[in-house]
């Protein structure tokens, strides 16, 4: 790890006025000052050489600001800095949105969770093998112009969905599935005070500069996160390689209104197989008015997953992704709220 210097922040305008510092549009591989909260990505990425900044902003003590939990008239705001573990044992939202607390659960470890902040969860950066060896120089994410090794290398990992000839890195978490299913609203403290913003806007595709991957300006934090409405019919399902301390091959992010055995609303979202949270519209278009059964399940898993393209080794995810949307679908549908 190079030497950087450590600074405490003491309130949300100190943190904003230290982090403002990095310079605009720089990739975040080459931003000379980062926030710390979990740390639980960044110091990996520092110690793996892939991010190296000179200045450490230690932001924990927003803490007691930016953690808080409220469900208020049927609509539920998350602080930021609230860690994964406190929000997945929550009783409210497990009885409310047990695709939050699913999210949550299945990610990492029980270490990893008590340590881990909401909002450095979703700006979690990918666990492409290419992008996290800096012995491969072709990783257009940290040398923009390189390439990207993954075209020809072994991509099995690798996202089939939102893919550019730039870049086809697949985004690793778990818990933006739920928030992008759920229409979140990301709201972010800054050099110009505090704005909001859908949470579907928050990452953006590799495209011709995948170096840049969210609408986050330099001094930017995401204060917390809402969502209007409960969904307590709704379910998280995730395909890995083993059972735990893994991240998903394919999952599903899905969440139902039925009333009269009619599905009155529909999100579909999916992680593992893409390069940004996704969200299937055309695929929640079918279901919304119908009365669920097999055939619709089908039908909606086989959308989900129109102009999907695999590469040498992960081709498989397509169909993985179609019976995991399908299964996800019946879970959903077969709860009892």
């Amino acid at each position: 790890m190079r030497p950087f210097a450590y600074q405490r922040a003491t309130d949300a305008s100190a943190a904003v006025q230290a982090l403002a510092a990095a310079a605009d549009n720089s990739p975040l591989t080459e931003a000379t000052i980062q926030p710390l909260a979990g740390g639980t990505t960044l110091i990996d990425l520092m110690k793996l050489d892939v991010m190296r900044p000179n200045s450490i902003v230690d932001i924990n003590p927003l803490a007691s600001a930016w953690s808080a939990v409220s469900l208020d008239g049927g609509n539920l705001r998350l602080g930021s800095m609230a860690r994964m573990s406190d929000v997945a044992a929550n009783p409210e939202i497990q009885r409310n949105y047990p695709v939050i607390a699913d999210t949550l659960k299945l990610a990492a470890s029980p270490q990893l969770r008590n340590m881990a902040t909401l909002g450095g969860n979703v700006m979690q950066r990918t666990r492409c093998t290419y992008f996290r060896d800096v012995s491969y120089d072709a990783c257009n994410k940290r040398f923009p112009g390189s390439g990207c090794a993954a075209m020809e290398g072994f991509n099995r990992t690798h996202a089939v969905l939102g893919t550019s000839e730039q870049c086809i890195a697949t985004y690793p978490g778990d818990f933006a599935q739920a928030m992008i299913a759920l229409d979140a609203t990301v709201e972010i403290t800054g050099k110009s005070g505090v704005r909001r913003v859908p949470f579907g806007q928050l990452h953006k595709l590799p495209g011709k500069t995948p170096q840049l991957e969210t609408a986050l300006s330099p001094g930017d934090l995401i204060s917390a996160f809402s969502i209007a409405g409960r969904w307590p019919r709704s379910v998280y399902l995730k395909a890995r390689d083993r059972q735990s301390y893994e991240f998903a091959l394919a999952s599903a992010a899905i969440a139902l209104d039925v009333q009269d055995g009619i599905v009155r609303d529909a999100r579909v979202a999916m992680g593992g197989v893409a390069t940004i949270p996704w969200r299937a519209f055309e695929a929640e278009a079918l279901i919304k008015g119908q009365k669920f059964d097999d055939a619709l399940a089908q039908r909606v898993a086989e959308a989900a997953f129109t102009g999907a393209a695999g590469k040498k080794h992960n081709s498989f995810k397509i169909a993985l992704g179609k019976r995991v949307v399908a299964r996800a679908l019946h879970l959903a549908a077969a709860m009892e709220v």
